[in-house]
């Protein structure tokens, strides 16, 4: 599962690639933090990586389906 996170007052968003499981507890967490306007939410990737989202400066959240790689593509024109 990728998740997209956009924060307040910053111009690049972060981009979390979870297990589906991992994702869908992410995404609860997510929503039960900002309900409450509770400190730092943690969240650790599929590389192990810890990551810190503020609750209070979450602009969007964006869950969407794992992604396949990058695809890279030449055309004739």
């Amino acid at each position: 599962m990728n998740i997209r996170i956009g924060i307040t007052q910053t111009p690049k968003e972060l981009e979390v690639e979870l297990d589906d499981d991992e994702g869908a507890k992410a995404v609860e967490e997510l929503v039960q933090a900002v309900k409450a306007e509770s400190g730092i939410v943690w969240l650790t990737d599929k590389k192990g990586r810890r990551i810190g989202v503020p609750a209070a400066k979450l602009a969007w959240v964006e869950v969407g389906p794992q992604s396949e790689g990058r695809r890279v593509g030449f055309s004739a024109l």
